[in-house]
């Protein structure tokens, strides 16, 4: 097993959980309009080794409209909307299938998750996404996420995976996300058309100077180019996660920037946990609310998760995924956190043993009604 020691790079060495985004500039072989083999199979071993050292890793990668248009042999440069969508759908079975093929080598699982706009912006949605992704984390399977271009529309979609891989980062609690792209970072201005062009190495505060920056470098491939992977930036650093963006276009950039190598990293200022912990405050409705009993309030503050048999009563008209206050039986301000069920669900099981559930419900949820890592606790006002 390879020692954390050979991690050079302080960002990637201090991160357990680390998105990995890839553009099809990357993984497409321009001569041949298929998958570059090569270059995934040292991506696969760079990702193998880092799994090693205890880094839990999503994949978020384009390349399915790119493969099926090359399948459907479509080789005008502009296509309408129900063609790209064709092209979606063929090129995500290749797409899936080399994904699993370079790991399958390593002996890794990995697993796909197509997502639209809506099933991140979406409470509900997003909160299943997050189960599901945490879940295969634990199983020890690799999340290999693209949107879902299929069904989604030019008006509801992110358009470009760079602010998808934010998204998810954000989502799951990721403590780095890495862009890999035709360019190694941000300059002051266009490197290719200024020597005068400044490498920026860190960013702890994403401003307008930044922003102005991000606007004078254009990748050279990538949808969006620099100022997608400035937005991308903002919502990672939100979610308290840091963000790098590498050059990635060579086989083994993973490899060498793991080594320490060139890159700009936009540093976090607090820990995801610290962010999320905020979100869920700022979220509350003050207006719902589950009221709990002396030993659940007392579970609560010592670390557990809330059960039913702590429930006393809920409030009416709240849906799964809400973030609801939680209060004692004299009325006092607990803390707040995201439910796992509706309100009236809540009512049905409240009181009862959490193995009753399913007979109470007819389908087994969670056993928590609202699981620790998803409530604050005394520290809100």
């Amino acid at each position: 097993m390879a020692s954390l020691k050979t991690i050079k790079n302080d960002a990637i060495l201090h991160a357990k959980r680390i998105v990995i985004k890839i553009g099809s500039s990357l993984i497409i072989n321009n001569k041949t309009g298929n998958l570059d083999n090569q270059w995934m199979d040292a991506l696969a071993e760079n990702i193998d080794f880092l799994i090693k050292n205890k880094k839990e890793l999503l994949v978020v990668t384009s390349g399915a409209i790119a493969l099926g248009k090359n399948e459907l042999n479509l080789n005008k440069q502009s296509l309408k909307l129900h063609e790209k969508q064709a092209c979606a759908a063929t090129g995500q079975i290749l797409l899936a299938k080399g994904w699993k093929e370079v790991f399958e080598k390593l002996g890794l699982k990995c697993a796909q998750i197509l997502v639209g706009h809506s099933d991140l912006e979406t409470r509900r949605s997003a909160m299943n996404a997050r189960i599901t992704l945490n879940t295969l984390l634990k199983l020890e399977t690799i999340p290999v996420i693209n949107e879902n271009d299929t069904i989604a529309t030019i008006e509801i979609r992110y358009g470009d995976n760079d602010q998808l891989a934010g998204r998810i980062a954000h989502l799951v609690g990721a403590d780095l996300v890495i862009l890999l792209s035709d360019i190694d970072g941000l300059y002051s201005s266009d490197p290719n058309r200024s020597d005068k062009a400044e490498f920026i190495s860190e960013v702890n505060e994403i401003n307008e100077d930044i922003e102005q920056m991000a606007k004078n470098t254009k990748s050279l491939m990538a949808s969006g180019g620099m100022t997608t992977k400035i937005k991308a930036a903002k919502i990672a650093l939100s979610g308290g996660c840091s963000l790098i963006i590498s050059k990635g276009s060579k086989v083994g950039g993973l490899l060498k920037l793991i080594e320490g190598g060139k890159c700009t990293l936009f540093k976090a200022t607090e820990s995801p946990q610290n962010a999320r912990k905020k979100w869920i405050t700022s979220h509350r409705n003050k207006d719902k609310n589950i009221i709990i009993d002396g030993g659940a309030a007392k579970a609560l503050r010592s670390g557990n998760s809330l059960l039913p048999a702590g429930v006393i009563n809920s409030s009416e008209n709240f849906k799964r995924g809400e973030t609801i206050e939680i209060i004692s039986e004299n009325k006092n301000i607990i803390g707040c956190g995201i439910s796992a069920y509706d309100s009236d669900e809540i009512k049905q099981i409240a009181g009862n043993n959490s193995k009753k559930i399913i007979e109470l419900l007819g389908y087994k949820g969670r056993d928590e009604i609202i699981h620790h890592d998803d409530m604050v606790i005394d520290k809100i006002k």
